[in-house]
């Protein structure tokens, strides 16, 4: 986020968390975010939705076609698990950004994809539905305890931002595989977000980028081909069967990514970019989510970690209180895509998977410079931070659980291990 220089050595500190007695924290309400979404349409906020749903829709979808045809489902289950997962990622969107104004992004856990197609071998696809079913009945559960916003709120503020950093480094660092992979097209990208944003500041640099780089791939015949049946997916509804080992290796743990990596991921985000997250709104929508998205196929519906960065970043405008037209953008192109999902499927196949990296990473600069200047601008928590930072960065799964949750559970023990005293300077002050 940028902000004008004050010639002062001292960072600001991101706002606390939101803490209600209520389980849903307050907000502007739905008549204000409609109401206001016209002023705040523009070329930032709808670029940076349309590269959100750009990198949504593409090679996180492979992850589940590719794993589901493997394991023998029929394109119609496909179809459908696609139907869900976008659908309900895109109404919580929708809802969350319009009642709350904030960049608060929903789509479904790119871990827990992983997870759930390595298990799927192993188990029958009903089985699997109620695993899914479980997880969410598990995620509304921990929401309706309202213990996460205690939780973030006493995280310290530099290891959250160290794990944010951490985990978005990828992002940056898969540019430079692209770029060694298709040098012109990644070369491209990033020469247009480089003039656009020195000499065009109005317009952000991921526009530029987006464009030189399509630009690039057709010049170089990067872009592949398909034929495209355009007809309206027919999601259908999959009965669930519970299995004892089905919940115990995919239900726990999936519910475990979905709030220990997505939504620690936006939360943190959302701080590092001075917003106020409504976290147990988060978690219990999280938690609906992926009890809806189970009556058809689907893992999860929660929010998205990296596509809530890219709403929220500078990218998506100066006006901070305008960015959540990103995340409504984004919300109607992965409905879109979830309700079109066979012709979609298709279309997002034959874009190069370097352009959609080289522009992800592109679009994740300001989010991790803030997130860095977070973790590493003051003086306290510092071991932690280091500790989460790492952590966050190895990518571990360990049980099942990746990075970032272990790299905040981490920093907070080295911290506590070395650095106690910065706890109490932490409940000291006002």
């Amino acid at each position: 986020m940028t902000s004008p220089a004050t010639g002062s050595t001292s960072q600001p500190t991101p706002p606390e968390v939101r803490t209600n007695r209520s389980l849903i924290e307050p907000g502007s309400g739905f008549r204000s975010g409609l109401r206001d979404l016209r002023q705040h349409l523009g070329v930032a906020p709808v670029s940076a939705g349309l590269v959100a749903a750009i990198f949504g829709c593409t090679g996180p979808a492979l992850i589940i076609i590719n794993g589901a045809n493997e394991a023998g489902l029929s394109d119609e289950l496909v179809t459908s698990w696609i139907f869900g997962i976008y659908v309900f990622g895109g109404l919580i969107s929708l809802v969350l950004g319009l009642y709350y104004k904030m960049p608060i992004t929903g789509a479904w856990s790119i871990p827990g994809a992983v997870l759930v197609v390595g298990a799927l071998a192993d188990f029958e696809f009903s089985e699997m539905v109620g695993a899914f079913l479980a997880a969410g009945v598990l995620v509304l559960a921990l929401g309706l305890t309202g213990l996460l916003p205690r939780l973030a709120a006493w995280l310290p503020v530099p290891i959250v931002m160290a794990m944010i950093a951490g985990a978005l480094i990828r992002f940056g660092t898969g540019v430079v595989h692209a770029g060694v992979s298709t040098p012109v097209i990644v070369i491209s990208a990033a020469v247009g977000y480089l003039l656009l944003t020195r000499f065009i500041r109005s317009v952000p640099g991921v526009v530029g980028a987006l464009v030189f780089g399509i630009v690039a791939s057709l010049a170089t015949g990067a872009f592949g081909s398909t034929d495209v049946d355009f007809t309206l997916s027919a999601p259908q509804l999959v009965a669930p069967t519970f299995d004892l080992n089905a919940i115990l290796a995919v239900a726990i743990p999936l519910a475990v990514l979905v709030i220990g990596a997505e939504n620690a991921q936006a939360t943190g985000v959302l701080m590092a970019e001075k917003y106020r997250p409504p976290v147990n709104a988060m978690t219990l929508i999280s938690g609906v989510g992926g009890i809806l998205t189970s009556l058809f196929g689907g893992h999860n519906a929660n929010i998205a970690g990296p596509m809530t960065a890219i709403c929220s970043s500078e990218q998506a405008g100066e006006n901070r209180d305008g960015r959540y037209v990103a995340t409504v953008v984004n919300g109607i192109l992965f409905a879109l895509f979830g309700v079109f999902a066979g012709v979609a499927v298709a279309l997002v196949s034959i874009l190069p998977t370097t352009l959609i990296a080289a522009v992800a990473g592109l679009a994740m600069i300001g989010v991790l410079v803030s997130a860095l200047r977070g973790a590493f601008g003051g003086t306290r928590f510092q071991t932690g931070a280091f500790a989460a930072l790492v952590i966050a960065m190895s990518d571990v799964t360990i049980l099942n659980i990746s990075a970032p949750l272990w790299a905040l559970l981490g920093g907070v023990l080295v911290s506590l291990a070395v650095e106690s005293e910065d706890f109490k300077a932490d409940t000291d002050q006002p």
